[in-house]
């Protein structure tokens, strides 16, 4: 991540909240960006463990990844998310994530 300029990210971000008019709209129209253009599944390192990250979802005030390890689900937020490298198609709707909320 890191790729796009503020500039890029700028665009995004003004994409994703368009028609919204205040915060939480917000936040709905970037998680809605992360979950319609993320490439699902994928898998990455948490705590040196290898999980899939199978979904994203809209918990309270963040946008957090569904992780499955076996039986086991853990849900972590997407900015503590470590992407694996190269990073999934769509990633780059969590850096204008990381941006809007800067």
């Amino acid at each position: 991540m890191g790729s796009l300029s503020r500039k890029e990210l700028d665009v995004l971000v003004e994409d994703a909240i368009v028609d919204c008019y205040n915060e939480d709209e917000q936040l709905t129209g970037l998680y809605t960006m992360i979950e319609d253009n993320l490439a699902l599944p994928f898998t990455t390192q948490v705590l040196g463990v290898e999980v899939t990250v199978r979904k994203v979802d809209l918990r309270g005030q963040r946008v957090v990844a569904i992780c499955h390890r076996g039986r086991e689900r853990q849900a972590i937020a997407i900015l503590d998310l470590p992407l694996p490298d190269p990073p999934p198609d769509g990633s780059e709707w969590i850096e204008a994530y990381r941006h809007w909320g800067g």
